[in-house]
């Protein structure tokens, strides 16, 4: 296994960033990482990278302020520093609200980064081609791609987030790097939604992550933990979608992950079975530390579970890898999140975002999955 920092913050040219439309204030990139990840139609591989932007100076006077989208320009909108819990450096909480509601520390955007086909070499950056927000249910960003090539067409799912909702959008593409705003396609908070690589019985399957205020207990004797866990969902054309009736993927009780657990690479075919990689949580600080496990499914019927590796992690954070720019760093706990897979012949490219602030590429042979 090998691994690399492909792109970070630094590699960012802000000169081209979206925000220039209306943000003359100096501004900073706080992460780039978590990026959407496939292959493109001539070879090389493509990162939709989210660029997380916030302000040098975020407070000025009494106040604190946020990014905000609108058709006409980028606003600043300020919030009472009295009024204001910073201790999430990626979040304000809003303390005087009748129930918890935030303004994020930076607003998202994703940049295309089309990588050599070993994934080793920038080719370009495409500014060209950034995503930014185009609608009102994206006020405060686009946030964490994935992408799944299915039947020659692109789908990228992302979360859209906004004071209307905090929702799940799809955006498609013919060639990987044009994508085309579909609109909502789930209308909840829904942290990881991403398609199979490949269709199931004719129809889009998916792997969602239901998120919420109220979690229930499991009976004493059993083995899960309750929280966030993985489900499925199937659709007929991408748009409208299905929750399977019968659970998924959940965190087991004593597990490193039994905080939570969310989708990480859309699911790929093998002669084995589905083969998912996805994140588990263990409690530690505000964030908490996040580990890739794996998992492979029954190419028939996913929601049967072949085999679940949950124990041993397939990738943790690795501090050697930010050590150059450790002086970037902003969260406290150990995270990499896990987001994309390209196959390589004897050997997986795995796209991650290390520490909430740079774009991991980390090849691993196929035979781990054996």
């Amino acid at each position: 296994m090998d691994n690399v920092l492909i792109f970070s913050p630094d590699d960012v040219d802000l000169t081209r960033s979206p925000l220039r439309r209306g943000i003359a204030e100096p501004t900073y990139v706080l992460g780039a990482f978590n990026p959407g990840f496939t292959r493109l139609p001539g070879g090389n591989l493509l990162m939709m990278v989210r660029v997380a932007e916030a302000l040098r100076e975020p407070v000025a006077g009494n106040h604190v302020r946020s990014i905000r989208w609108t058709e006409q320009a980028y606003l600043l909108d300020p919030h009472p520093l009295s009024a204001v819990d910073p201790a999430d450096p990626r979040r304000l909480t809003l303390t005087e609200a009748g129930r918890p509601q935030f303004a994020l520390t930076s607003l998202s955007w994703l940049l295309p980064v089309e990588l050599t086909p070993d994934g080793a070499t920038i080719v370009a950056i495409h500014y060209d081609r950034a995503i930014e927000p185009a609608a009102s249910f994206q006020h405060y960003g686009v946030e964490d791609a994935r992408i799944s090539l299915i039947d020659g067409r692109y789908y990228m799912t992302a979360c859209s987030v906004s004071a209307e909702r905090h929702c799940t959008i799809l955006y498609t593409s013919d060639n990987g790097l044009d994508f085309a705003l579909q609109g909502i396609v789930l209308d909840h908070q829904n942290k990881d939604m991403l398609l199979f690589e490949g269709k199931v019985g004719g129809k889009f399957m998916a792997l969602t992550r239901p998120m919420g205020e109220q979690y229930f207990a499991y009976p004493p004797d059993s083995p899960f933990a309750g929280g966030p866990s993985i489900n499925l969902a199937q659709s007929p054309d991408a748009l409208h979608w299905k929750p399977l009736d019968r659970p998924f993927l959940r965190a087991k009780k004593g597990s490193t992950s039994a905080a939570k657990v969310g989708g990480g690479t859309p699911p790929v075919r093998t002669e084995q079975g589905w083969l998912m990689l996805y994140h588990g949580v263990e409690p530690d600080q505000a964030v908490g530390i996040y580990r890739t496990f794996w998992a492979l499914l029954d190419l028939d019927d996913p929601a049967t579970i072949l085999r679940q590796e949950d124990e041993r992690p397939l990738l943790e954070a690795n501090p050697s890898l930010t050590a150059p720019i450790a002086h970037q760093m902003y969260l406290p706990s150990p995270v990499v999140f896990t987001t994309g897979i390209a196959d390589a012949g004897d050997h997986y490219i795995i796209a991650s975002g290390e520490a909430d602030l740079a774009c991991r590429i980390t090849r691993m042979a196929k035979a781990v999955f054996a």
